[in-house]
């Protein structure tokens, strides 16, 4: 039987659980030589050191271990090396490429099955785009700064019902953020990879484009939601040229990655009043500089890269790695294996 070595922090209920899916599995799980999360399902921690009688037992049990749950990202340099046994890991995100291309993980490791957490980010940031579209669809941000200043004014508001939704990428998340939007009466219009064989409204789409008509979606697009992945073929996708095609007073979101925006074209049409206002949980520096025009800006909403993470992640996770264990054990193809191709 394989041996899992849990290389993040994991509340000790979900611990018990992967040990429960087969009582011969040796399940390594000692937080003690783990960083200490700063938030719920907190995978990606800052500067952290072992003691060196720590750091000894941890490669000890690295060498031994044919499973990871999470990237050991205290030894992401050297991981090939100092886990000569690994056949699997289980990341706890879903947008590993970046992280894979890094460290060369595709190359280093050629025998290791890499799987994703597609999906369950999907509720909470799609929860997180309705926010912002209600934020400045109704004037929350404005209400506020009334408030704080004790100010009374009058307006009025926009609804989303009969209002065009454009997504970017139409996986687990761009889905979610359509069903919710059509929960709110708004017109959904997707852009996907590959469409062949795919029915809209199987997606709870009213249309559906592949990526060559890009450009006919953006022109409907009042309010537009980017998630696709970062690769070769999606950096820098929306610049200038593309945001201009947007209407006049269009809402933007950002849940993908910051490297698939030119930042200072989407700054000069925020400024301008072209774009209303934009949602942005990704940047392309991370953290966000001080020094980012983003921070100051009134139609701007900065959310640090948390918009998918939430308190029941690490439960969601779970599931995910135990069906998957379950299916490594019974020798079945496993679910959200990464593309070492496609980059995702």
């Amino acid at each position: 039987m394989p041996t899992i070595l849990i290389a993040s922090y994991l509340e000790p209920e979900y611990v018990d659980r992967i040990r429960a899916v087969d009582a011969r599995l040796t399940v390594h799980y000692h937080p003690e030589l783990l960083y200490t999360p700063r938030y719920p399902a907190d995978h990606w921690p800052g500067e952290f050191t072992r003691t060196a009688e720590g750091e000894t037992r941890w490669r000890a049990m690295l060498a031994e271990s044919e499973i990871l749950f999470d990237f050991d990202k205290s030894n992401a340099a050297d991981l090939a090396t100092l886990a000569p046994k690994l056949r699997w890991i289980q990341a706890t995100s879903a947008g590993i490429g970046e992280f894979m291309a890094k460290h060369s993980y595709a190359t280093q490791m050629p025998n290791v099955t890499f799987t994703t957490c597609s999906g369950v980010h999907a509720q909470p940031l799609a929860e997180w785009c309705v926010l912002v579209l209600l934020a400045f669809h109704k004037k929350f941000l404005e209400t506020l700064a009334d408030q704080r200043r004790k100010h009374w004014e009058r307006f009025a508001t926009a609804d989303l019902k009969d209002q065009t939704l454009v997504i970017v990428g139409m996986g687990n998340i761009g889905t979610e953020v359509a069903r919710m939007g059509k929960a709110f009466g708004m017109r959904t219009i997707g852009v996907k990879r590959t469409i062949a064989g795919i029915v809209p409204a199987d997606l709870h789409l009213d249309a559906l484009y592949g990526p060559h008509d890009l450009h006919v979606a953006l022109k409907e697009a009042q309010n537009l939601v980017l998630i696709t992945p970062r690769t070769k073929e999606t950096e820098q996708m929306i610049g200038a040229r593309e945001l201009a095609m947007l209407p006049k007073g269009a809402l933007f979101i950002n849940i993908g990655r910051g490297a698939l925006v030119d930042e200072p074209a989407l700054i000069a049409s925020l400024r301008s009043g072209h774009l209303r206002g934009a949602g942005l949980d990704v940047f392309a520096t991370e953290p966000l500089p001080p020094s980012s025009p983003f921070w100051e800006m009134d139609n701007v909403i900065v959310c640090p890269h948390s918009a998918s993470t939430a308190d029941r992640e690490n439960e969601r996770i779970t599931d995910i790695f135990c069906d998957n264990l379950r299916r490594y054990l019974d020798v079945k193809p496993l679910l959200n294996v990464y593309d070492r191709a496609l980059g995702f």
